[in-house]
Protein backbone atom coordinates (compact mmCIF):
# COMPACT_ATOMS: atom_id res chain seq x y z
CA UNK A 1 0.00 0.00 0.00
CA UNK A 2 1.50 3.53 -0.54
CA UNK A 3 2.52 5.70 1.69
CA UNK A 4 0.79 9.15 2.50
CA UNK A 5 4.10 10.46 1.58
CA UNK A 6 3.06 9.65 -2.26
CA UNK A 7 -0.08 11.13 -1.81
CA UNK A 8 1.36 14.46 -1.15
CA UNK A 9 4.52 13.94 -3.77
CA UNK A 10 0.98 13.51 -6.44
CA UNK A 11 -0.54 16.58 -4.94
CA UNK A 12 2.41 19.11 -5.84
CA UNK A 13 2.57 17.55 -8.96
CA UNK A 14 -0.36 18.04 -10.19
CA UNK A 15 -1.72 21.37 -8.37
CA UNK A 16 1.52 23.55 -9.35
CA UNK A 17 0.19 23.75 -12.93
CA UNK A 18 -2.95 24.40 -12.17
CA UNK A 19 -1.77 27.11 -9.80
CA UNK A 20 0.62 28.47 -12.39
CA UNK A 21 -2.30 28.76 -14.99
CA UNK A 22 -4.58 30.71 -12.88
CA UNK A 23 -2.26 32.93 -11.72
CA UNK A 24 -1.02 33.84 -15.18
CA UNK A 25 -4.55 34.55 -16.09
CA UNK A 26 -5.76 36.69 -12.81
CA UNK A 27 -7.40 39.88 -15.06
CA UNK A 28 -9.90 37.36 -16.96
CA UNK A 29 -10.98 35.50 -13.78
CA UNK A 30 -14.12 35.83 -12.21
CA UNK A 31 -14.28 36.60 -8.34
CA UNK A 32 -17.57 36.15 -6.04
CA UNK A 33 -18.10 37.01 -2.60
CA UNK A 34 -19.54 34.58 -0.64
CA UNK A 35 -22.14 34.84 2.90
CA UNK A 36 -19.31 35.25 4.58
CA UNK A 37 -17.63 37.66 3.16
CA UNK A 38 -14.79 35.52 1.69
CA UNK A 39 -13.94 35.57 -1.72
CA UNK A 40 -14.62 32.33 -4.59
CA UNK A 41 -13.25 31.44 -7.91
CA UNK A 42 -13.19 29.03 -10.39
CA UNK A 43 -9.56 28.29 -9.25
CA UNK A 44 -10.54 27.09 -5.82
CA UNK A 45 -13.44 24.81 -7.22
CA UNK A 46 -10.82 23.24 -10.10
CA UNK A 47 -8.46 23.10 -7.21
CA UNK A 48 -10.39 21.33 -4.56
CA UNK A 49 -11.86 18.84 -6.98
CA UNK A 50 -8.32 17.70 -8.26
CA UNK A 51 -7.49 17.45 -4.40
CA UNK A 52 -10.84 15.43 -3.78
CA UNK A 53 -9.71 13.12 -6.89
CA UNK A 54 -6.32 12.55 -5.56
CA UNK A 55 -7.50 11.56 -2.25
CA UNK A 56 -10.46 9.22 -3.63
CA UNK A 57 -7.75 7.53 -5.78
CA UNK A 58 -5.32 7.33 -3.02
CA UNK A 59 -7.87 6.22 -0.08
CA UNK A 60 -10.95 4.70 -2.52
CA UNK A 61 -14.13 6.35 -3.78
CA UNK A 62 -15.50 6.20 -0.09
CA UNK A 63 -12.90 8.18 1.49
CA UNK A 64 -14.87 10.46 3.60
CA UNK A 65 -13.55 14.57 2.59
CA UNK A 66 -15.02 17.25 4.32
CA UNK A 67 -14.23 20.50 1.85
CA UNK A 68 -14.84 24.32 1.99
CA UNK A 69 -16.36 24.39 -1.55
CA UNK A 70 -18.55 21.53 -1.29
CA UNK A 71 -21.33 24.28 -0.41
CA UNK A 72 -22.86 21.65 2.38
CA UNK A 73 -25.62 23.14 4.36
CA UNK A 74 -26.93 19.90 6.09
CA UNK A 75 -25.45 17.95 9.12
CA UNK A 76 -22.74 15.49 6.77
CA UNK A 77 -24.25 12.44 8.35
CA UNK A 78 -20.92 10.13 6.98
CA UNK A 79 -18.57 12.34 8.54
CA UNK A 80 -20.37 11.00 11.94
CA UNK A 81 -21.25 7.59 10.42
CA UNK A 82 -17.23 7.18 9.25
CA UNK A 83 -15.39 5.97 12.41
CA UNK A 84 -12.99 8.73 12.26
CA UNK A 85 -11.13 8.66 9.45
CA UNK A 86 -11.81 11.93 7.35
CA UNK A 87 -10.12 13.96 5.49
CA UNK A 88 -10.11 18.25 5.51
CA UNK A 89 -9.43 19.99 2.46
CA UNK A 90 -9.20 24.24 1.62
CA UNK A 91 -8.56 24.28 -1.53
CA UNK A 92 -7.33 27.86 -1.97
CA UNK A 93 -6.53 29.03 2.22
CA UNK A 94 -6.27 32.85 1.13
CA UNK A 95 -8.00 33.54 -1.77
CA UNK A 96 -7.82 37.27 -1.28
CA UNK A 97 -4.39 37.43 -1.60
CA UNK A 98 -4.28 34.66 -4.33
CA UNK A 99 -6.18 37.17 -6.86
CA UNK A 100 -4.37 39.89 -6.03
CA UNK A 101 -1.04 39.59 -8.52
CA UNK A 102 1.99 40.57 -6.24
CA UNK A 103 0.96 38.56 -3.15
CA UNK A 104 2.04 35.18 -1.99
CA UNK A 105 0.94 34.09 0.97
CA UNK A 106 -1.68 31.36 -0.17
CA UNK A 107 -1.97 27.92 -0.23
CA UNK A 108 -3.70 24.42 -0.81
CA UNK A 109 -4.20 22.91 2.39
CA UNK A 110 -4.76 18.67 3.29
CA UNK A 111 -4.90 17.13 6.74
CA UNK A 112 -6.20 13.43 7.70
CA UNK A 113 -7.62 12.63 10.67
CA UNK A 114 -7.55 9.40 12.57
CA UNK A 115 -10.25 8.18 15.17
CA UNK A 116 -11.15 11.89 14.89
CA UNK A 117 -7.67 14.01 15.60
CA UNK A 118 -5.33 15.30 12.78
CA UNK A 119 -3.01 12.65 11.99
CA UNK A 120 -1.13 13.80 9.04
CA UNK A 121 -0.74 17.35 6.89
CA UNK A 122 0.53 18.50 3.83
CA UNK A 123 0.39 22.16 3.02
CA UNK A 124 1.92 23.71 -0.75
CA UNK A 125 2.39 27.34 -0.87
CA UNK A 126 2.86 27.72 -4.68
CA UNK A 127 4.64 31.27 -4.72
CA UNK A 128 6.02 31.56 -0.80
CA UNK A 129 9.39 30.89 -1.67
CA UNK A 130 12.31 33.06 -2.64
CA UNK A 131 11.74 33.62 -6.79
CA UNK A 132 8.22 32.77 -5.84
CA UNK A 133 9.47 29.08 -5.94
CA UNK A 134 6.95 26.79 -4.31
CA UNK A 135 7.47 25.55 -0.74
CA UNK A 136 5.60 22.00 0.18
CA UNK A 137 5.34 21.18 4.27
CA UNK A 138 3.79 18.04 5.75
CA UNK A 139 3.98 16.67 9.25
CA UNK A 140 3.32 13.59 10.84
CA UNK A 141 1.95 13.17 14.31
CA UNK A 142 2.74 9.30 14.37
CA UNK A 143 6.12 10.12 13.99
CA UNK A 144 6.47 13.76 15.26
CA UNK A 145 8.12 14.31 12.14
CA UNK A 146 7.93 17.76 10.20
CA UNK A 147 9.24 18.34 6.27
CA UNK A 148 9.58 21.09 4.22
CA UNK A 149 10.09 19.42 0.60
CA UNK A 150 9.98 16.21 1.97
CA UNK A 151 13.11 17.18 4.09
CA UNK A 152 12.98 16.28 7.86
CA UNK A 153 13.39 20.05 9.75
CA UNK A 154 13.47 21.10 13.80
CA UNK A 155 10.40 23.09 14.94
CA UNK A 156 10.23 26.27 16.35
CA UNK A 157 10.24 24.51 19.69
CA UNK A 158 13.67 23.83 19.51
CA UNK A 159 14.55 27.70 18.61
CA UNK A 160 15.00 30.72 20.44
CA UNK A 161 11.84 32.46 20.54
CA UNK A 162 10.51 35.00 18.03
CA UNK A 163 9.27 37.96 19.90
CA UNK A 164 6.42 37.43 16.59
CA UNK A 165 2.76 37.40 17.12
CA UNK A 166 0.02 36.24 14.79
CA UNK A 167 -3.36 37.83 15.65
CA UNK A 168 -5.78 38.52 12.89
CA UNK A 169 -9.19 39.01 13.01
CA UNK A 170 -12.50 39.22 10.25
CA UNK A 171 -12.80 42.74 8.77
CA UNK A 172 -14.62 44.78 10.91
CA UNK A 173 -14.13 42.81 14.24
CA UNK A 174 -13.34 45.48 17.44
CA UNK A 175 -9.24 45.34 18.26
CA UNK A 176 -9.02 42.82 21.78
CA UNK A 177 -7.80 44.80 24.39
CA UNK A 178 -4.94 42.05 24.21
CA UNK A 179 -3.30 43.92 21.45
CA UNK A 180 -2.18 46.53 23.73
CA UNK A 181 -1.06 43.54 26.56
CA UNK A 182 1.51 42.16 23.97
CA UNK A 183 2.76 45.33 22.74
CA UNK A 184 3.96 46.32 25.94
CA UNK A 185 4.95 43.14 26.64
CA UNK A 186 7.34 44.10 23.50
CA UNK A 187 5.64 41.18 21.04
CA UNK A 188 5.12 42.22 17.17
CA UNK A 189 1.88 41.52 16.28
CA UNK A 190 0.81 40.32 12.71
CA UNK A 191 -2.94 41.71 12.19
CA UNK A 192 -4.13 41.22 9.27
CA UNK A 193 -5.18 38.14 7.93
CA UNK A 194 -3.44 36.31 4.63
CA UNK A 195 -3.61 32.42 5.18
CA UNK A 196 -4.26 31.43 8.92
CA UNK A 197 -3.04 28.11 7.67
CA UNK A 198 0.64 30.03 6.80
CA UNK A 199 0.24 31.41 9.95
CA UNK A 200 0.30 28.44 11.97
CA UNK A 201 2.59 26.94 9.88
CA UNK A 202 5.28 30.07 10.36
CA UNK A 203 4.32 29.17 14.63
CA UNK A 204 5.13 25.25 13.80
CA UNK A 205 8.50 26.09 11.75
CA UNK A 206 10.75 29.00 10.92
CA UNK A 207 10.78 28.96 6.50
CA UNK A 208 12.33 32.23 7.24
CA UNK A 209 15.57 31.00 5.31
CA UNK A 210 13.36 30.37 1.94
CA UNK A 211 11.16 33.45 1.42
CA UNK A 212 11.84 36.76 0.24
CA UNK A 213 11.46 39.02 2.12
CA UNK A 214 12.31 36.65 5.31
CA UNK A 215 8.60 35.83 6.94
CA UNK A 216 9.61 35.49 10.99
CA UNK A 217 8.19 33.28 12.65
CA UNK A 218 5.92 33.38 15.36
CA UNK A 219 5.73 32.46 19.24
CA UNK A 220 1.69 32.45 18.66
CA UNK A 221 -1.38 32.46 16.52
CA UNK A 222 -4.48 33.46 17.70
CA UNK A 223 -7.54 33.46 15.78
CA UNK A 224 -11.18 33.71 16.91
CA UNK A 225 -13.94 32.11 15.01
CA UNK A 226 -11.99 29.84 13.06
CA UNK A 227 -13.08 27.71 10.80
CA UNK A 228 -11.93 23.93 10.50
CA UNK A 229 -10.59 23.83 7.42
CA UNK A 230 -8.65 26.71 8.33
CA UNK A 231 -6.99 25.32 10.94
CA UNK A 232 -6.77 21.94 11.01
CA UNK A 233 -3.53 21.26 9.70
CA UNK A 234 -2.11 24.08 11.46
CA UNK A 235 -3.18 21.82 14.33
CA UNK A 236 -1.96 18.81 12.97
CA UNK A 237 1.52 20.90 12.40
CA UNK A 238 1.78 22.35 16.53
CA UNK A 239 0.90 18.76 17.19
CA UNK A 240 4.42 17.22 15.62
CA UNK A 241 6.31 20.13 16.90
CA UNK A 242 5.41 19.87 20.44
CA UNK A 243 3.27 23.13 20.70
CA UNK A 244 0.32 23.64 22.59
CA UNK A 245 -3.15 24.09 21.17
CA UNK A 246 -6.10 25.14 23.28
CA UNK A 247 -9.35 27.93 22.90
CA UNK A 248 -9.04 31.57 24.84
CA UNK A 249 -9.53 29.54 28.63
CA UNK A 250 -7.11 27.17 28.81
CA UNK A 251 -10.07 24.63 27.19
CA UNK A 252 -8.98 21.75 24.99
CA UNK A 253 -9.92 21.83 21.17
CA UNK A 254 -12.06 19.03 20.40
CA UNK A 255 -12.94 17.64 17.62
CA UNK A 256 -16.00 15.02 17.98
CA UNK A 257 -17.80 13.66 15.22
CA UNK A 258 -20.92 16.15 15.82
CA UNK A 259 -18.61 19.13 15.64
CA UNK A 260 -17.24 18.34 12.75
CA UNK A 261 -20.45 17.05 10.90
CA UNK A 262 -21.26 20.47 11.20
CA UNK A 263 -21.85 22.18 7.83
CA UNK A 264 -19.13 24.67 8.78
CA UNK A 265 -17.18 23.42 11.61
CA UNK A 266 -16.02 26.40 13.45
CA UNK A 267 -13.65 26.74 16.36
CA UNK A 268 -14.79 29.60 19.13
CA UNK A 269 -11.30 30.45 19.49
CA UNK A 270 -7.74 28.65 18.48
CA UNK A 271 -4.68 29.53 20.68
CA UNK A 272 -1.51 27.68 19.56
CA UNK A 273 2.14 28.49 20.31
CA UNK A 274 5.13 27.78 22.46
CA UNK A 275 3.43 26.39 25.79
CA UNK A 276 5.49 29.82 27.92
CA UNK A 277 3.87 31.79 25.36
CA UNK A 278 0.42 29.86 25.55
CA UNK A 279 0.75 30.47 29.22
CA UNK A 280 1.47 34.05 29.06
CA UNK A 281 -1.31 34.94 26.56
CA UNK A 282 -3.85 33.19 28.78
CA UNK A 283 -2.86 35.11 31.43
CA UNK A 284 -2.60 38.76 29.96
CA UNK A 285 -6.50 37.99 27.83
CA UNK A 286 -7.97 37.09 31.18
CA UNK A 287 -10.80 39.61 31.91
Amino acid sequence: MSTISSLWSTLEEQLLPVFADYRSRLADLPVEVKDDRTLLTQADIAVQELVVAAIRDFDGPDAVVIAEEDERSEFRTEVAEGGGRVWVVDPIDGTAEFVRGESVEFCSVVCLLEDWQPSAAFILAPELGSGRAPVSVSADVHTRRLYIGGRTVSPTSQATASGNLSATRSRGEERPDFDAAARRAGYTLKTRTTSQTLDMLRTALDISELTTPALPPFDLFWRRRQKLWDGVAGLCLADAAGLQSCGENGEPLKLTPDFLAGPTPTFAANVTGRPETVAWFLEAARP
